[in-house]
């Protein structure tokens, strides 16, 4: 009798991050599967050879694709990401990140499924960093309804799993960016700039532009997840670069990419942004074995050449 062959499940997978994860996965030969209810993912960047069901994490019969489909470890980034939209509307982000998570967690352990890898944020989670960089055990001191819920999805996933064999592994990003981005999340600028760059239009800088992040090349983040489900990793780790770079670098750097010396127009500061996020990325070099990174320049130079292939991204 031949022994059952194991999926992995890309929750939002039809997504900017997902469906880098799902291409990866099998060309890594997984059988994968992906859940999405293309509420903001799209049916274009699913990869062929994956299964995809199409359904909504709050409601969906979790543990029944889990056992039709003997999934054995689930990457979860199905989420609400966009942070203003999480200040508009608490309830609406705390239904899809924390109780779609616990619904995902409690599937989880009732189909046997061995790992699962969370998709979490760094930034959001911790605040203005004290000191130069946050480790992982930086205070937590989330300022977004987002950051509040991330955090609570770590916590839940981490509790319910709490003396059983499910391995948890929460990654904490920094600001994810690169092909297929959509415009959503903090690095979502990125996207948002060089649409408008390549088509000839003006960009906007709110407040005075020294606002800095920590940003990773999707790519990057890609192999963080391979390495977390194939190590069996559990606990909590940072995934950046630990370089603090400023909103006026970024679109110095963005403008370069996409071949044009026009300036940003000067806007207003959002009330209540954070105005540091850089990421210790210490633990993720010895635990997931990132110890090359692609270099901002670069990542932003393979980005622009998506956009020129691609220019209208949802």
């Amino acid at each position: 009798m031949m022994p059952e062959t194991r999926s992995v499940l890309v929750t939002g997978g039809a997504g900017f991050i997902g469906s880098h994860l799902a291409e990866a996965l099998l060309a890594d030969g997984k059988n994968v599967v992906v859940l999405d209810d293309l509420s903001t993912g799209q049916r274009s960047r699913l990869p062929k050879g994956a299964r995809f069901v199409e359904g909504d994490i709050r409601r969906f019969d979790l543990e029944g694709l889990l056992k039709d489909a003997s999934v054995d470890t689930i990457l979860h980034y199905a989420a609400q990401i966009d942070v203003r939209k999480s200040v508009e509307d608490p309830v609406f982000d705390a239904e899809v990140n924390v109780l779609g998570t616990i619904r995902i967690a409690q599937a989880a352990l009732a189909a046997g499924v061995t790992q699962i890898v969370f998709a979490s944020s760094g930034g959001a989670i911790y605040g203005d960093p004290k000191g130069f960089a946050a480790d992982e055990n930086h205070p937590t001191n989330p300022v977004s309804p987002y950051g509040v819920a991330k955090l609570a999805g770590e916590k839940y996933l981490f509790s319910l799993a709490h003396e059983t064999s499910l391995v948890v592994t929460a990654l904490r990003f920094a600001n994810v960016y690169g092909p297929r981005q959509d415009g959503r999340g903090e690095a979502g600028v990125i996207g948002i700039w060089m649409k408008k760059l390549l088509e000839g239009g003006e960009c906007l800088i709110n407040g005075g532009g020294d606002q800095s992040r920590d940003f990773v090349f999707v790519g990057d983040v890609v192999r963080a997840n391979l390495g977390a489900a194939a190590r069996r990793i559990a606990g909590v780790i940072n995934v950046g670069t630990g370089v603090e770079t400023s909103v006026n670098q970024l679109y110095n750097l963005v403008a370069a990419a996409c071949g044009t010396p026009r300036p940003a127009r000067r806007g207003p500061a959002k009330s209540g942004e954070q105005m540091r996020s850089v990421l210790d990325v210490t633990k993720s070099r010895t635990a997931l074995g990132l110890t090359t990174l692609v270099a901002l320049p670069d990542g932003l130079s393979r980005t622009a050449a998506w956009f020129r292939r691609a220019p209208s991204p949802a």
